[in-house]
């Protein structure tokens, strides 16, 4: 998707605070953070959200997704502690960017609800 904001983070068009990268996916920080740590963890391929993942192929971007994000958890000290991961899926759902993303959150006490 060529006007995909997070594609183009992907692709290195457009600069953000990377962490971390596999061969799937990219994380990065996020320009309006909701917690201490907030990152941002988007599968290289263009999927518009989780729930566009029902494939075999959607399914290893998805799996490949959530393990970098737990790998960012780690190394970015939240595992101890304690974290959310989050996936927001349509306008209701909270979904600001049509492209699938995890948001891990951490470095306080989080809610409940969330919202």
């Amino acid at each position: 998707m060529t006007d995909c904001i997070f594609c183009k983070i992907v692709k290195g068009e457009i600069p953000a605070k990377e962490v971390a990268r596999s061969a799937s996916a990219v994380a990065f920080h996020d320009l309006n953070p909701q917690a201490p740590v907030h990152v941002l963890v988007v599968p290289t391929t263009h999927f518009h959200n989780a729930a566009a993942t029902e494939s075999d192929d959607g399914e290893r971007v998805l799996a490949a997704t959530l393990r970098l994000a737990v790998r960012v958890a780690r190394e970015l000290g939240l595992a101890d502690a304690g974290y959310r991961l989050v996936m927001n899926v349509g306008a209701q759902g909270g979904q600001s960017v049509a492209h699938l993303h995890v948001h891990v959150l951490g470095g306080r006490q989080m809610t409940w609800p969330p919202g």
